[in-house]
């Protein structure tokens, strides 16, 4: 019986030292970006372990890396991948163990924040825009762009997104001026923008959540960006999307390695796998985000999202901007958003 129970409990430390010696992967994305199917496979094909961490902002994303936590691969936004490189805090990419990344869409490389794509490749793309109740919402006051977020008939209607970058996107662009704005005199005009918005419109701040509000009709308008405008549509027959004139953010997410990453080939297999034709579309459809593979988005801008606009962003406007990190910027934008909601 002894010789039988130490063999059970050998076999049972060389499965637990197998299972403790698979490499693990951490990934640091954004919540519910991802169909959660493909992370098992990934673990299956790669007799690994993946530690899927989420977070809700970049600056939250930011402020972890800053605690001294490491990851291998991050999914940040345009501006924070600028930022990063900068700080020289992540690796370049190896294309030769990256071959899907050949199905791109071409205009969404080498933009600004990372001119080459040294160091990035897109995971998801967009825009910001606003999410209408054509039930509500007469068509004559579209014509008003951003500034219908201050038209008194809406009043108590309306979803404000609660990101003080988004926000002074918006103000900015209803002004006429570039929402990489550094003119403190503009700034201030954006500030007063916002502040009488607040004051008059009585507006709900909120995030995630106005996707389910929206979709139950509790609101007219809503800033949104426009993958969950694209899912909000599909849900509620009712809803529209609009994409002001005025010009609005045109955002890439992007996944990087970090220079602190211990899994880099392993990071390549995961970067790689998220941008194969499969697994793009899994999560696509999944998220409701415009894929950056070209096949994928062609076939599912006409199958899936079939009629919905917010899954076509447009790429030809030339007032639409990519956000540009300005530490300086972003500290008096802070400050100024502070005393936005502190008036509500």
């Amino acid at each position: 019986m002894k010789k039988i129970a130490f063999s059970i409990l050998l076999i049972i430390s060389v499965l637990s030292g197998c299972q403790t010696n698979k490499p693990t992967l951490k990934v640091f994305s954004w919540g519910a970006y991802i169909d959660t199917t493909v992370i098992t496979a990934f673990e299956k094909e790669y007799h690994c372990k993946v530690i899927y961490d989420m977070f809700e902002s970049n600056e939250a994303m930011y402020t972890k890396l800053l605690s001294g936590e490491k990851y291998d691969v991050l999914v940040p936004s345009d501006y924070m991948v600028q930022r990063l490189i900068e700080e020289e805090a992540l690796l370049p990419l190896d294309y030769d163990l990256l071959p899907n990344a050949s199905g791109i869409i071409p205009q969404l490389m080498n933009r600004e924040f990372d001119p080459q794509n040294t160091f990035s490749v897109p995971y998801f793309w967009g825009n910001v825009g606003l999410i209408y109740n054509t039930k509500i919402v007469d068509q004559k006051d579209l014509s008003q762009g951003w500034n219908i977020l201050r038209n008194t008939k809406y009043k108590s209607q309306i979803y404000v997104y609660d990101s003080e970058r988004d926000a002074f996107m918006v103000a900015l662009k209803a002004l006429g001026y570039s929402m990489n704005a550094s003119n403190t005199v503009q700034l201030d005009e954006a500030y007063r923008w916002l502040k009488d918005l607040n004051s008059t419109m009585d507006p709900v701040y909120a995030t995630d959540d106005v996707i389910d509000n929206m979709i139950s009709g509790n609101k007219a308008i809503a800033m949104v960006y426009s993958g969950d405008a694209a899912y909000i549509m599909a849900e509620n027959p009712d809803m529209a999307y609009l994409v002001p004139d005025q010009g609005t953010n045109f955002w890439v997410d992007a996944m990087v390695i970090s220079k602190d990453a211990t899994q880099i080939d392993l990071a390549h297999k995961w970067i790689n796998t998220m941008l194969s034709p499969e697994v793009a579309e899994l999560n696509s459809v999944f998220v409701g985000y415009s894929s950056p593979i070209q096949s994928v988005y062609d076939t599912l801008k006409d199958t899936e999202f079939e009629g919905l606009d917010a899954y076509t962003p447009r790429l030809d406007n030339p007032k639409d901007e990519v956000f540009r990190y300005d530490e300086h910027v972003k500290l008096i934008i802070s400050e100024l958003w502070v005393k936005v909601k502190a008036l509500n």
